[in-house]
């Protein structure tokens, strides 16, 4: 363990996908849009080839391959659809009008081309809706609704046809429209009264009118402020200030600007200027390239390092922290660690000391806080703090990291007192 602190080599399957899904209805297929993605990343995966080259297996062994698809009730996958890592995204899948589900997950199969499972990865909840509300959203029922912070894609259809989908995505610092890859963007609501080199943030749901800040999650790429506006019939509406709602068809208005729109020109980002409606004050005729549709998306990030560990089993399930809670303190703390895929094979470990632990659920272990003394003999006359990373490592030596820390902080008469926090160790890829 301590060998790996100092020289993680993880492995991390990032799974990237729409927060909702719409229903397809008799032959027509519609194709969950954007398409759910997965990315590998992290070290530990160069090391696994080494691994396997050494076992005269050469590169194609190596070659990780998969199947994602709806999970079922029983056992089985029902729509899957090959993945091709060359392209990362699974462009095929649909939830048919027999499937009577509100909600489902994906369900992502890995494996080496030698036959050799990885494991099985699942997204997160997937609200499934019959079409876009045209309904005005309440904040009575924010389940369609989009918040300040949340993240989102954009994508273009050009006369409503699905092969003429474009992405709005970031390649080499710039914005472009992709019908290869799709970024995801936190959707930031800003405070309209300040200059772009201010631009406070602010909490709550995104209503048309607003003004917010379209944020890469991947690069940082920003763009500058913009007032997002409801389309209606290719019409830009400047009076309507409802909550926005998944799927809803919307535009980006240049704050500050003489009507000028964030639109697609092929693969291009660039500004077109709306014509006034001479009978309506209220509304700016768009083109085609400046009507986006925006959907709430979500990620979901599993990583395990095998490095260091005999693994003839798969390394799923992958645990997931999501909280800690802290009971205790001075000679006894306890620690409850919260979150998914939990199972009795785990211990919790605070760097390179196991804590003594117990399984209560698949959301929930609880163990107890190591004595800070284990982190070293001259304990006493330290007057700092000591931060340690949380892990949990399976009983057959498989390494699950985590972006969550334990702090022992020195009180006022020079004892330990544990405090827990989730400071990420490493950046979120995304």
């Amino acid at each position: 363990v301590r060998r790996y602190l100092q020289l993680p080599a993880d492995q991390t399957v990032l799974i990237l996908h729409a927060k909702v899904a719409q229903k397809s209805y008799g032959n027509e297929k519609r194709f969950f849009c954007p398409p759910p993605c997965v990315y590998l990343s992290g070290p530990g995966w160069k090391l696994k080839q080494e691994q396997i080259k050494a076992r005269d297996l050469g590169e194609a062994g190596f070659r990780v391959c998969g199947y994602m698809g709806l999970d079922s009730m029983g056992s089985s996958l029902m729509e899957t659809q090959k993945l091709s890592f060359e392209e990362h995204c699974a462009k095929a899948l649909y939830i048919s009008d027999t499937d009577k589900r509100k909600h489902f997950r994906l369900v992502l199969k890995l494996f080496f081309s030698n036959g050799q499972e990885i494991g099985t990865f699942h997204s997160k909840l997937i609200k499934v809706i019959s079409k876009p509300s045209q309904k005005k959203q309440s904040l009575k029922n924010t389940d369609l609704c989009i918040s300040s912070g949340s993240k989102v894609s954009l994508f273009n259809r050009l006369r409503s046809q699905t092969v003429s989908t474009r992405y709005l995505s970031v390649e080499g610092g710039a914005f472009i429209a992709s019908a290869r890859q799709w970024a995801a963007f936190t959707l930031h609501l800003a405070d309209e009264r300040c200059t772009r080199s201010e631009f406070p943030l602010r909490e709550g749901y995104i209503r048309y009118g607003s003004v917010v800040q379209l944020v890469c999650t991947a690069t940082g790429v920003t763009l500058p402020p913009l007032i997002i506006r409801k389309v209606m019939k290719q019409y830009a509406m400047l009076d309507v200030d409802e909550p926005i709602s998944q799927l809803h068809k919307c535009a980006f208005q240049f704050q500050g600007s003489d009507r000028m729109y964030l639109c697609l020109s092929t693969d291009k980002v660039i500004q077109f200027q709306a014509s006034p409606c001479p009978k309506e004050a209220n509304r700016e005729l768009l083109n085609d390239g400046s009507c986006w549709t925006i959907i709430s998306t979500e990620t979901v990030e599993y990583t395990f390092s095998e490095s260091l560990a005999c693994v003839r089993e798969p390394v799923s399930p992958v645990p997931l922290i999501a909280a800690l809670q802290l009971t205790g303190g001075g000679d006894v703390a306890m620690l409850e660690v919260q979150g998914e895929y939990f199972h009795a094979h785990l211990k919790v470990w605070f760097g390179d000391v196991e804590a003594e632990t117990m399984y209560r659920s698949p959301k929930s272990l609880v163990c107890v806080v190591p004595d800070v003394s284990a982190f070293g003999s001259d304990w006493r006359w330290l007057r700092y703090p000591i931060t340690v990373p949380l892990l949990l490592i399976r009983d057959d030596g498989l390494i699950y990291s985590s972006s969550f820390t334990f702090t022992y902080t020195p009180e006022a008469w020079g004892g330990p007192a544990p405090h827990s926090s989730n400071t990420h160790r490493a950046p979120v890829i995304c």
